[in-house]
């Protein structure tokens, strides 16, 4: 799951404030909060630090999202290559 849709579908509905006061309260624009919600941009170190205080639980939970997102896409996009490499073994 990219954390813009645990934001779009769980967070900002829980929180039952407007996206632009949301954005605002980042410190962030309207178009970069959307870009993050829509799945357009990733959750940065930067935007992992404004969301973990805005939401109270720290920026590793989003940036660990992201990481886990970012791993999945990369598997399917390369899994056969990525398969091909050997696992070699220190003797």
């Amino acid at each position: 799951m990219h954390p813009g849709e645990l934001l779009r579908e769980e967070i900002l509905p829980a929180l039952d404030r407007p996206k632009t006061e949301i954005a605002k309260l980042l410190g962030v624009s309207r178009q970069t909060l959307y870009d993050v919600l829509t799945e357009k941009q990733p959750v940065t170190p930067v935007m992992a630090l404004r969301l973990g205080k805005l939401c109270g639980n720290g920026p590793d939970l989003w940036l660990n999202l992201q990481k886990r997102y970012d791993l999945h896409r990369a598997q399917q996009e390369l899994g056969d290559k990525i398969n091909s490499i050997p696992t070699l073994e220190a003797v």
